[in-house]
């Protein structure tokens, strides 16, 4: 056997099977009988009545028949060009703050859902300091923890599909965290401007240093920097009340403050490295370069010398930002956010998401979110034995190419089963990519890159049109989740 062929694989994810009939959903097949049920009786009485009961419905059911590569229908499209339309009417796409804008205070809070949130501390078991921001119009509060992700170069495949198990494990124990929401694993890459390698080498260069190594010395500080980048990896997980429950902010922060040392524990097991929560000071920070990228080399230096930049969270957004049909523009950066359609087909390696991972030349900033909503165990258990009666009759009631189909669903829905019987988890996922570059004329060349790494990656992804700031801000380490932000709830978007 090959070393090649000996390398452990990974797959079996596939997209929740929509209830109803084909690409109706369950409101559309409803719709459907109930519209069969109405013109039975109405040509009860005339053909005529019959056809003006039969054809309005017709015209209503239709668009929920027609979907896009993504699963979306005509009516959600049209929701969201009607959104975008009033909200630009409003003007809500324009944001300026600071003390000469109408905002109160005049300070620079950050826009849009983050416009709310506020930041606050506690301490873990260890004395450790953490960051908690508090969503007030959900009721929902997030903790940031931080990770040096030991590299997978010249570490053997069973190291690297263990690191892999004890993730997947990591991911199957939010499923029991109480009132656990949601989670993401960030990870962003930038240029490095050399701050960093200045700050750690000149300083230590001695006066009576030889001329020719002082000048060594200060040539790799000039010319080093040019090749390298820096890259920072964050978790958020965001915890809400349920309902009918009465909890103070100070008793959810206790609260938290004992879970922290077990998840850090998880992650470091897991091949996270170094793992640390974040502070208040540190997520405005990382919120701050976000909006602002031309100020991560102060940033740095600040941290440095001072061992921190007291930035607090209420400064932490830009002076202004506009958005556009398809990009943000924020400060000192124009941004782009692509959502993910469809996971790679098939099995992968482990390192199928490298390329999208690493620093890419040309731009200013980069994230990757990967947003996970854990399943309980008992819907876990209602979906697996759902999709496994689906797919048993699809591969009885099919013949030829399609039967073959069916039964190579069959096979996977049989393999989740058996997982899910031996204890494994089910995790809805996504991915998110923002691309942050200096001007606008730089988006095109940013689209392409982005267009070879999707593909090396087999994932497909589209632009987030007419909602790049809300997608944007999911990117970042904050823990905005878009199912917890949407008018219509997550059940009923399912039904359409």
């Amino acid at each position: 056997m090959s070393t090649e062929a000996a390398r452990p694989t990974y797959g079996n994810w596939r997209r929740p099977r929509r209830p109803g009939l084909g690409p109706l959903g369950l409101v559309g097949t409803v719709g459907v009988f109930g519209g069969l049920v109405v013109t039975l009786l109405a040509s009860l009485i005339s053909l005529y009545a019959a056809l003006i009961v039969c054809v309005p419905m017709a015209v209503v059911l239709t668009p929920l028949t027609i979907r896009t590569q993504d699963g979306r229908n005509v009516y959600q499209l049209i929701a969201l060009r009607i959104g975008w339309r009033r909200r630009k009417a409003k003007g809500a796409h324009l944001y300026v703050s600071g003390p000469l804008s109408a905002r109160p205070e005049g300070r620079f809070r950050p826009p849009g859902m983050l416009n709310k949130v506020t930041a606050t501390e506690g301490r873990d078991a260890y004395d450790r300091p953490f960051g908690v921001l508090h969503h007030p119009s959900r009721n929902l509060y997030t903790i940031v923890l931080g990770c040096e992700p030991d590299g997978g170069s010249l570490v053997d495949a069973e190291q690297v599909d263990v690191w892999v198990a004890l993730w997947g494990q990591w991911l199957a124990r939010l499923a029991h965290e109480p009132e656990l929401r949601g989670a993401s694993m960030i990870v962003e890459t930038a240029p490095d401007p050399g701050t960093r390698l200045a700050n750690e080498v000149l300083p230590r260069v001695r006066p009576d240093a030889p001329p020719v190594a002082r000048a060594v010395m200060e040539e790799v500080v000039e010319r080093y920097p040019t090749a390298s980048s820096e890259m920072h990896s964050y978790i958020t997980l965001t915890y809400g009340v349920r309902a009918g429950r009465k909890r103070t902010k100070e008793e959810v922060i206790a609260d938290l403050a004992i879970r922290v040392p077990g998840l850090l524990g998880g992650l470091i097991a897991a091949g996270g490295g170094s793992a640390y929560p974040l502070t208040a000071e540190r997520i405005a920070e990382v919120v701050r370069v976000a909006y602002d990228p031309a100020v991560a080399a102060d940033v740095l230096n600040a941290r440095a010398r001072h061992g921190g930049t007291g930035l607090e969270w209420d400064d932490a957004g830009p002076a202004a930002a506009v958005e556009t049909v398809n990009s943000y523009q924020h400060d000192s950066g124009v941004s782009r956010t692509w959502l993910m359609t469809l996971a790679p087909r098939g099995t992968v390696q482990s390192s199928v998401l490298r390329g999208m991972l690493e620093a890419t030349s040309g731009t200013r900033r980069k994230r990757v979110a990967l947003v996970y909503r854990p399943i309980d165990p008992a819907t876990s258990a209602r979906i697996v034995e759902s999709d496994r009666r689906s797919a048993q009759f699809m591969a009885t009631s099919g013949r030829g190419m399609v039967q073959a189909r069916a039964a190579s669903e069959v096979r996977a829905v049989e393999q989740t089963a058996a997982e899910e019987a031996a204890g494994a988890g089910l995790v809805e996922f996504s991915l998110m990519l923002t691309v942050t570059v200096d001007t606008v004329e730089q988006l095109a060349d940013a689209t392409a890159t982005v267009r070879n790494l999707t593909a090396a990656s087999r994932v497909l992804m589209r632009p987030a049109d007419r909602m790049q700031a809300a997608a944007f801000t999911c990117t970042l380490p904050v823990g905005i989740l878009p199912w917890e932000q949407t008018l219509v709830p997550h059940e009923v978007q399912e039904a359409l």
